[in-house]
């Protein structure tokens, strides 16, 4: 792009401009707020690292925001849009400003927590403003369905960024935390501020950076057995696991003897444990009953 060319990305009045001409307005209901700030959208994509190479789903693009940044650099992008109206729109929104690359573009019109396959080759990275009431268990979901998804970064509410971020011992250490660790390495990758959107949240926002683990977590345990004690240990945060477990093992006793198997004092609480101490439980212990998939 020359220094005589108008800005592809979108602007505050580009944005009203689409939401009027399509009569969007953003609901609480699907935790919409778009981002108003070009400057904004490119950095998220610099933080992300996006590659040339990089072949992106971006879960949730609304109007198309950080669409538009992550096609300026990226090999192709894949967009998974539930509202009717908004997945509409967003193949013209490209074409209109960024017809170069519209080629390059793909839409899913789905519920991202549906989601299985996606067109063309598999997905190298996941760039999201993701809406903050299915944050995680979308996240969770995308880490799952699509193994070839090497780095993520994706815009959550503040609370739910240091939720995912956290460290065994932290306050705020807990399920959302351990699953994500099973998957990869996770850290939190900068703020955002409230005035970025429209309409501005009531809450500031957070970056969190996934990196896929090199080698899956080294357990003969499947992810569905640790984390049905992970959602154990955390149901009653406040109990030792010995009580927390109980349930979950057949009895106090059971939880207690799967716990001095795998190392871990039945005195702990969950929010000290590791996710690969909570698989080395799962090894040790065969429950009582299965229940479906937990919920991710």
């Amino acid at each position: 792009m020359s220094s005589t060319d108008p800005d592809p990305l979108l602007g505050p009045a580009d944005i009203r401009e689409l939401a009027t001409a399509l009569g969007v307005k953003p609901t609480k209901q699907r935790g919409q707020n778009f981002v108003i700030d070009a400057n904004t959208v490119r950095r998220i994509v610099r933080t992300a690292e996006v590659r040339p190479e990089d072949r992106v789903v971006e879960v949730g693009p609304g109007l198309g925001s950080l669409t538009l940044a992550l096609l300026e650099v990226a090999e192709h992008v894949t967009a998974v849009e539930i509202d009717d109206t908004l997945a509409g729109a967003l193949p013209a929104t490209v074409a209109a400003r960024l017809p170069q690359r519209a080629d390059r573009f793909s839409l899913v019109h789905q519920d991202a927590m549906r989601v299985t396959e996606l067109p063309g080759p598999p997905p190298t990275a996941l760039v999201a403003n993701l809406p903050y009431n299915v944050a995680v268990p979308v996240l969770l979901h995308m880490l799952e369905t699509f193994p070839s998804i090497e780095r993520t970064l994706v815009m959550v509410q503040a609370e739910v960024a240091d939720r995912l971020a956290a460290g065994p011992g932290s306050k705020v250490y807990g399920v959302p935390s351990v699953k994500a660790n099973w998957y990869a390495e996770v850290k939190r990758a900068g703020s955002i501020g409230r005035t970025v959107f429209w309409p501005a949240p009531n809450v500031d926002s957070g970056l969190v950076s996934l990196v896929r683990r090199t080698e899956p977590l080294a357990t003969t345990a499947s992810r569905q057995e640790v984390f049905r004690v992970v959602d154990a240990a955390f149901a009653q945060r406040r109990k030792t696991l010995r009580a927390a477990l109980a349930g979950w093992a057949g009895s106090a006793a059971a939880a207690e003897a799967a716990l001095v198997a795998a190392g871990v004092s039945p005195q702990a609480r969950g929010e000290s444990l590791s996710v690969e101490e909570f698989a080395r439980i799962a090894e040790n212990a065969v429950p009582v009953a299965t229940e479906e998939d937990p919920a991710r």
